[in-house]
């Protein structure tokens, strides 16, 4: 018997088949979350900051390795977590090439900047492409270009030079001030205001003055402090600087003083200018992971990993890639647009530090500042605040 074969059936059925399988992908297979997504990091990695840089990328490397090693997913889906890293050389022009390099190989977000002038020329490039920045940088005009994409990890640059200006002029109890810093968005901006709050504070600043960051020839300066009769310094000038500045201090014989810096100083490095003048303090949003109740399982994971402890801010770049990881997650997508939007609207669990949240600048709501003393080799909390 001859078996008649109807074409017409055997292609609709077909078609409907096609049909049945393109839903279901629609369903269950055909997801817009990738099977890995990629986090920028863009730090210096070389020269005389590679060191703060390098601690920066250690702390999401870490997130990033507990975070894959737990089954990170995304909408239902396993997803492997990948780190691009560049070296911005603490250069705003070679900032701007990384950037760019950051964006064409498709990071959904960058951690980064350290340096405020880099972070400031970088924004742009990462915000044509709503791509989110968390800065560990603190100069306020990071968060003022007016892009959606800008996040801070840390207090701000106005709230640590009102930290400096009312430390000065209530715990150090002199009459004469000088201010000094070393030209860069950063140093200029946060000496300026340390001034303007000593002089709200009725403090005298008899002496203002603007270096660039390489200076160390200061003998002149040294005598003009001293013929000034300058009691405290304020200085935004880097720790090698500041070490200068005290030997020129010794040769002019005007050591009554206390020199109070930004974090630049807080080093050990300045360990070499103990006993030179009466009192060395620093200033810091970058709050030490020791400090807080949750810090010791990081430094002990810490050091295991990288077999030393963290430099500068590891522990904020750490939490940092948690939160962000989890404004992925309530995103439901790795589209860096949405992932901006979830980023304003977190209050993120911060294994650290506790929690980070941001206001509508992208400034971090619970930032603190805090003074340090060099006493004995080492920096010694003084005092801590989120109210300056």
């Amino acid at each position: 018997m001859n078996k008649h074969i109807d074409r017409r059936h055997i292609s609709a059925g077909l078609a409907l088949t096609t049909v049945a399988v393109s839903a279901l992908l629609v369903l269950t297979g055909c997801s817009k979350v990738p099977d890995t997504i990629k986090i920028g990091v863009a730090q210096p990695l070389s020269g005389p900051l590679g060191a703060l840089g390098q601690d920066l990328l250690n702390g999401v490397n870490l997130a990033v390795a507990e975070l894959n090693k737990g089954g990170y997913s995304v909408d239902g889906k396993r997803v492997t977590l990948e780190v691009v890293s560049v070296d911005d050389k603490a250069d705003a022009a070679t900032g701007k090439t990384v950037a760019q390099q950051l964006v064409d190989s498709g990071v959904v977000a960058v951690i980064g900047h350290l340096n405020s002038g880099v972070s400031i020329e970088t924004a742009p490039i990462y915000a044509a492409k709503d791509i989110p920045q968390i800065a560990i940088s603190t100069n306020p005009k990071f968060t003022q270009l007016g892009f959606p994409t800008t996040f801070r990890m840390v207090a701000n640059d106005t709230l640590q030079a009102r930290a400096i200006g009312s430390f000065a002029a209530t715990q150090l109890g002199a009459a004469r001030y000088a201010a000094l810093d070393d030209g860069t968005p950063y140093g200029k901006g946060l000496a300026d205001g340390a001034a303007a709050q000593l002089k709200a504070e009725k403090k005298e600043v008899v002496v203002r003055k603007s270096f660039d960051d390489k200076t160390t020839a200061f003998d002149e300066l040294a005598g003009e402090l001293k013929a000034a009769k300058v009691e405290v310094i304020v200085s935004t000038l880097n720790d090698f600087q500041a070490l200068a500045l005290l030997e020129s201090l010794r040769k002019v014989g005007h050591t009554k003083v206390s020199l109070l810096g930004g974090d630049t100083i807080k080093t050990t490095d300045m360990a070499k200018g103990a006993g030179i003048v009466e009192g060395l303090y620093a200033t810091s949003p970058v709050l030490e992971a020791k400090e807080f109740t949750t810090g010791k399982p990081f430094l002990e994971k810490y050091i295991e990993a990288y077999k030393k402890p963290p430099a500068y801010g590891g522990h904020y770049s750490y939490d940092s890639t948690y939160v962000l990881t989890a404004a992925i997650q309530k995103a439901k997508s790795a589209d860096p647009k949405e992932i901006t939007k979830a980023m304003h609207g977190i209050n993120g669990y911060a294994p650290v530090i506790g929690t980070m949240s941001w206001d509508e600048k992208g400034e971090q709501r619970y930032g603190a500042v805090g003074v340090y003393e060099l006493r004995s080799g080492s920096w010694e909390l003084r005092m801590r605040s989120d109210r300056w």
